[in-house]
């Protein structure tokens, strides 16, 4: 009888903490570190519209903010002095002083939000869009390091395109005359026939190594199963860009899950490289889509005197909700 009741005491507990961890279901995630914290943020697509943030101190358990259980902490809401009132996508976090900067998209339009602290709303002194003469979403902020900013971004033109300008960054606009076309779609990988479409090329991120510029970007329509993620890289942050021979780095034969991409590049807690990315929700279901995070090897070339990047598909992170 008390093996019984020591075996029934021990399901409920098994069943409770199922319960206490549930999957992440962000699209477009980013991750924000700060000292021994991180904050996780992406595209929900259900009300209220914005986006809410998780913090972790693993990578592995993600809490709401605040002791709030399992409802939102909102950083960003639709219609509090900010632009836009549908299709918020893709943010990504940035701070210079004391100054916190969101970027992303909404009504098909590049926004950039502010706030002194990342537990507080971002918001906008004026309202509006980026650079509202043309649809443009899927933003990415660079500094390089004399100082300037670089918007990398998504263009529309019969497909979707990654360009980039320099950024004035005080008073939120594009410097015009500097707006560069990336590339174009040139490699089988960003466009296979798992589900036709117009050239899409997305979700970009760059960082710069030994005076080397990285553009990790997402190609194929999110809905593809081969939608997947590879890199270029240049001398300049205007390109020109030379695609890595071995893209893509990650997609559904490397990590065994499909559509896996379009997410963002950080600093682990060991210090390497890491990358948040999201999957289809099943092998026969594209939304909602699952959260994951893998380890990001880079590894010197000396021949090619650059960096080249894999991730680590043996260690990918599935991040769960954790009632505290």
């Amino acid at each position: 009888m008390k093996y019984i009741i020591y075996s029934i005491m021990l399901l409920a507990t098994s069943h409770l903490l199922a319960q206490n961890r549930q999957e992440i279901f962000l699209a477009d995630p980013t991750i924000y570190q700060e000292k021994d914290t991180y904050y996780l943020v992406g595209t929900k697509n259900r009300p209220p519209l914005g986006f809410s943030v998780l913090t972790s101190k693993d990578l592995k358990n993600w809490v709401v903010p605040g002791n709030q259980g399992d409802s939102l902490y909102m950083i960003l809401n639709q219609g509090d002095q900010t632009f836009g009132t549908k299709g918020f996508w893709a943010p990504q976090i940035l701070k210079e002083g004391a100054t916190y900067y969101l970027t992303h998209t909404a009504n098909e339009q590049t926004v950039l939000t502010k706030s002194h602290s990342l537990m507080e709303p971002f918001r906008q002194g004026e309202v509006g869009p980026i650079d509202g003469s043309e649809k443009n979403i899927d933003s990415y902020i660079f500094k390089d390091d004399d100082g300037k900013y670089y918007l990398y971004h998504v263009r529309f033109d019969h497909g979707n395109f990654l360009w980039v300008a320099e950024f004035d960054l005080k008073n939120g606009v594009i410097k015009p005359e500097t707006l560069t076309k990336c590339f174009d779609q040139t490699e089988p990988w960003e466009a296979t026939p798992n589900y036709e479409s117009d050239p899409i090329m997305e979700g970009p991120t760059v960082i710069k190594l030994k005076d080397k510029y990285y553009l990790f970007y997402s190609a194929n329509h999110f809905m593809n199963i081969d939608y997947a993620m590879g890199y270029a890289v240049a001398d300049s942050p205007y390109g020109p860009w030379i695609k890595n021979e071995g893209n893509p780095i990650l997609h559904r034969s490397i990590v065994g899950e499909n559509g896996s991409g379009h997410g963002d590049l950080f600093n682990g807690p060991d210090g390497e490289l890491y990358y948040v990315y999201h999957v289809h929700y099943s092998e026969h279901q594209v939304t909602p889509r699952r959260t994951r995070i893998v380890p990001v090897i880079k590894t010197w070339n000396g021949k090619m005197n650059r960096y080249d990047f894999k991730v680590d598909a043996d260690q990918i992170i599935v991040p769960k909700q954790v009632s505290e």
